[in-house]
């Protein structure tokens, strides 16, 4: 049984934000102390990630794990009241986040997702450095120099598609 009547509980997570949490200080703090730079929470981008980091061509979602739903995680409890409302809420953004990367992943962009849990401090620090050594990675890959194999059929050139800016 809740111990909050339901304005308590109403104005308690209401209060909770969105953007500038602590997870996603920490990785940004740890990111820009290692040289990276890059934006935040792009409108234009589909599933408005928290961090863009263009040079890499990735994306870096920071998602709390009651929130997102992750699953296995002992963060992750379900509220015993109202439990098909967060049911649904939770769900919701599961299938949000899942439909922005995909859309990311065809217009090129790699997606990466920190969680919550990840953060805390006995892992914190092998979290940051297999994230650093993904962005490494990306980029050697992405950098690295291609055979030009021409092709005799209509070239298509790839854009950023206007659908997936906003609904």
């Amino acid at each position: 049984m809740d111990m909050l009547t339901k304005e308590q509980r109403h104005r308690c997570m209401s209060a909770i934000k969105g953007r500038n949490t602590k997870p996603e200080l920490l990785v940004r703090k740890f990111l820009f102390s290692r040289g990276f730079r890059y934006r935040l929470n792009n409108p234009r981008l589909p599933g408005h990630p928290d961090l863009v980091l263009r040079k890499y061509r990735s994306v870096i979602f920071v998602n709390g794990c009651f929130w997102h739903g992750h699953e296995g995680c002992k963060y992750y409890v379900l509220s015993k009241t109202n439990v098909e409302f967060w049911q649904n809420k939770i769900e919701c953004n599961r299938l949000r986040d899942k439909d922005g990367q995909r859309k990311l992943a065809s217009m090129g962009w790699h997606c990466i997702t920190v969680w919550e849990c990840q953060l805390k401090p006995k892992v914190r620090e092998q979290t940051l450095e297999a994230l650093v050594y993904t962005l490494c990675h990306i980029y050697l890959e992405d950098g690295r120099i291609k055979p030009y194999n021409p092709v005799k059929e209509s070239i298509q050139m790839v854009a950023e598609s206007e659908t997936g800016y906003c609904k």
